[in-house]
Order: structure tokens, then C-alpha cells, then sequence
């Protein structure tokens, strides 16, 4: 029997998760890095175990990901999606409980554009009378 890969993509503000699963030991390696030495002390873990804890599957995969773009909180947040949407993947009867906790959707919140005339998104330049 081959190894079955399953792979996903994850995504927040501007970061990209690419995201690997196998069936493994549970060890998560970000960038050829592990995951601590990756992401330092940010509070990482608790997140990144979510998906495998609301579908019960902790320690059954090990996690290949290649993370680009946006701040390290954003990647945290890019990478637990791939996660969850490579789960999904793999078995199509974790959907729910992954939709229930909120993992499959795209967090559609990013950086408003600057419009012209003003000093940023919404502030404006002070105004004077005189």
C-alpha cells in the first residue's frame, strides 16, 4: 500500500499555506523547519491542533506545508485552514464536524485599499478653516 498524500491549500490576509497530509506520527514541519523553530513563541499550538481534535485524528498525520506572505499570525491561521481542508479531503465525513468549529472557511477579512484624496483607508488629512 503507497503512501496517500493528500494536499490543500490554506489562506488568510495575504499568506498561503500549502499543505501536505500523511499518514504519520503527527509531527508538523513548516518550510523544512519544525513548526516551533518556524513560528517561535507565538501562540501556535492550541490552534494547530484543532482540526485534529474535532475530528479525532491526533497523532495519525504528519504535516508537510510550505507557508508565503503575510505576518506569522496570518500564516498560523493559513496553515490550520489547509489543514482542515486537507482533512476534509481525506475524508469526506469529517465535513461536518470541521464546519461546525468554523476550520473550513476562508476568513475573508484583509487590509482595506487607500483611496485617493485621503491619508489612508478611511483617515483623512486634518482640515483647517484658515
Amino acid at each position: 500500500m503507497a503512501q496517500e498524500k493528500t494536499y490543500a491549500t490554506g489562506k488568510r490576509k495575504t499568506a498561503i499555506a500549502r499543505v501536505w497530509l500523511t499518514p504519520g506520527s503527527g509531527k508538523v514541519a513548516v518550510n523544512t523547519q519544525d513548526v516551533a523553530a518556524y513560528f517561535g513563541n507565538i501562540y501556535f499550538e492550541p490552534k494547530l491542533a484543532k482540526p485534529f481534535a474535532v475530528t479525532n485524528t491526533t497523532d495519525n498525520y504528519d504535516v508537510v506545508a510550505t507557508v508565503a506572505g503575510g505576518g506569522k499570525s496570518a500564516q498560523v491561521d493559513a496553515l490550520v485552514h489547509g489543514i482542515a481542508r486537507a482533512l476534509q479531503e481525506l475524508d469526506p465525513e469529517m465535513r461536518l464536524p470541521l464546519k461546525k468549529a468554523g476550520l473550513l472557511t476562508r476568513d475573508p477579512r484583509a487590509k482595506e485599499r487607500k483611496k485617493y484624496g485621503l491619508r489612508s483607508a478611511r483617515a483623512r488629512f486634518q482640515f483647517s478653516k484658515r
